[in-house]
């Protein structure tokens, strides 16, 4: 078996008592947790003041003659403020890292009963870091009896032993996440896992998060969101300031983010405080950030970094102590590499990256998502609106198909619904009106097909595109694109040759699409992987 040893400070008051034979009927706490026996102390590390010293030998005379098998070594901490935290905590930490603990070979226990409140604080503390290696003592007189030995007891800090605790924290952790998701019951595993993450990194870290997405995948929406948790944990008392930094352009760019001095340029008629100082306690988030300036870059990082900055034809600096999220749809890497965005200002902001998937890589939250903006419609109408079964079967069916292509994502969803719900007046969205709706869909995104050359590059070279006839080219990008949102090869042949199916003696749509693939030299399998 290990051997057991206890850490813990002289009780000056507790531990002391008359020098005779009446201090056996008085509990004190360091010799008592050593007269148990269910609890077998082989060493004992007490630490003492100098002013104490006399104290600290006569308790381990004591201990000697009640526990013989305890080996006492005594330990000289002195503190020129025993009730200052930064000094107690400071020499208690070195006493840790100095002491030999070897986990290995020994049970460690803290023993947090005696010592002053701040004492007993930074015992906890460096226990729960594990600078400490060992469980929590607590140990207190027997009521209604003269035992001197009292009773103990310890405690775990790994929370997950204690089944009722480990049940509230989880159901508190899945509160915060769903409170992430708006409440909605998301289905995507891997959108799941990153809440989670994000969740995490909220409540236990102050450094700027980053939201990399396309446009409507719910970013501005997500960043709220963490505001109002970290709010609920009473994490931040300002408010949230939410700036688009695609709509801050020339000279007015630095005015709203930093302020102006009256007088600082024509116009300034009055002092301007400043979107970095109106977020003071609070939650900044820069929408966009790579539209910025370099110049505003330079000035947010050093923000970020010192929170200070200097307003517009101001000779002073002036403080502003916010959080950050920063939200952008472009790849900042490739902006930095073209000497478009500062790599110190990215080095910053990558710390804590998340990229929010757009709604067609989020195929099976479309379901859940239409049941949200529903609800949503009803709040803001005072008017609810449901699908009957058929018309909520088709829209789905679309939706979820390779036809749909969401090119705004959540966007594109929530004014789709709320177009249907606005015009089934009685409340109930029938066939019809979703057949309307798919149709405005299509007309809507008709126009938003381009020549084919974004897609296209991820499986052709550059050569390959240039030599390629216009109508070749937006062509096979509708192909690739219908073959990206499929499931399968004969999915998406059964989806481009619809029309034609019925016309012809031999409906093998994947043969026809795996030798319309390979003119161009392509395969299901490079087409899918990109």
């Amino acid at each position: 078996m290990k051997t057991l040893t206890v850490i813990g400070f002289l009780g000056s008051m507790l531990d002391a008592s008359k020098f005779g034979p009446s201090r056996w009927n008085k509990w004190r706490p360091t010799v008592g947790l050593t007269m148990h026996e269910d609890l077998r102390v082989d060493r004992l590390l007490l630490l003492h003041g100098t002013a104490h010293r006399r104290l600290a030998e006569y308790v381990a005379e004591d201990i000697a003659s009640v526990s013989p098998e305890t080996h006492v070594e005594m330990r000289l901490l002195d503190f020129r403020d025993p009730w200052d935290f930064e000094e107690v905590y400071g020499k208690l930490l070195d006493f840790a890292r100095a002491e030999p603990l070897d986990p290995e070979a020994e049970d460690y226990l803290v023993h947090i009963t005696t010592g002053t409140h701040v004492a007993q604080i930074c015992l906890f503390l460096l226990t729960e870091a594990r600078y400490l290696p060992g469980r929590l003592l607590q140990t207190q007189p027997e009521r209604g009896t003269l035992n001197p030995a009292g009773v103990w007891n310890t405690i775990d800090l790994d929370l997950s032993r204690y089944d009722s605790i480990a049940t509230r924290f989880a159901v508190a952790s899945a509160e915060s996440t769903s409170f992430l998701k708006s409440g909605i019951d998301t289905r995507n595993s891997a959108f799941n896992r990153m809440i989670d993450e994000i969740e995490q990194v909220a409540l236990r870290s102050k450094a700027p998060i980053l939201l990399m997405g396309p446009t409507g995948a719910g970013k501005s929406l997500l960043a709220r969101r963490i505001f109002e948790l970290k709010k609920l944990k009473h994490q931040v008392a300002g408010p949230f300031v939410e700036v688009n930094c695609a709509t801050l352009k020339g000279d007015s760019a630095m005015s709203a983010l930093f302020g102006h001095r009256k007088g600082a340029f024509t116009g300034a008629v009055a002092d301007r405080p400043g979107l970095l100082r109106a977020a003071d306690k609070g939650m900044l988030f820069l929408d966009e950030i790579g539209e910025l300036g370099l110049d505003e870059q330079a000035m947010i990082l050093r923000a970020i970094e010192d929170k200070r900055f200097l307003p517009v034809g101001a000779d002073k600096e002036v403080s502003s102590d916010f959080q950050l999220i920063a939200g952008t749809n472009t790849d900042l890497g490739e902006a930095v590499a073209a000497g478009a965005f500062r790599d110190d200002l990215y080095a910053r902001l990558n710390l804590w990256t998340f990229r929010l998937p757009g709604l067609a890589d989020r195929r099976e939250d479309i379901e859940p998502n239409l049941d949200y903006e529903l609800d949503r419609f009803a709040e803001r109408e005072g008017d609810r609106a449901s699908f009957n079964k058929e018309a909520r079967q088709r829209y789905l069916a679309f939706a979820n198909g390779p036809e749909a292509a969401w090119p705004g994502n959540f966007r594109d969803l929530a004014a789709s619904i709320m177009r249907m719900a606005t015009l089934s007046p009685k409340g109930r969205i029938d066939l019809d009106c979703v057949e309307a709706e798919i149709g405005r869909l299509r007309r809507l995104w008709s126009g938003q097909v381009d020549n084919g050359a974004g897609i296209l590059t991820d499986v052709l070279d550059e050569q390959a595109i240039v030599e390629m006839d216009l109508f070749d080219r937006v062509q096979l990008a509708e192909a690739l694109r219908v073959c990206r949102a499929s499931r399968s090869l004969s999915e998406a042949g059964r989806t481009l040759f619809n029309a034609s199916r019925a016309r012809r003696s031999s409906s093998n749509d994947a043969d026809r699409l795996r030798k319309y693939l390979a003119r161009f030299g392509l395969d299901w399998g490079a087409v899918k992987v990109g």
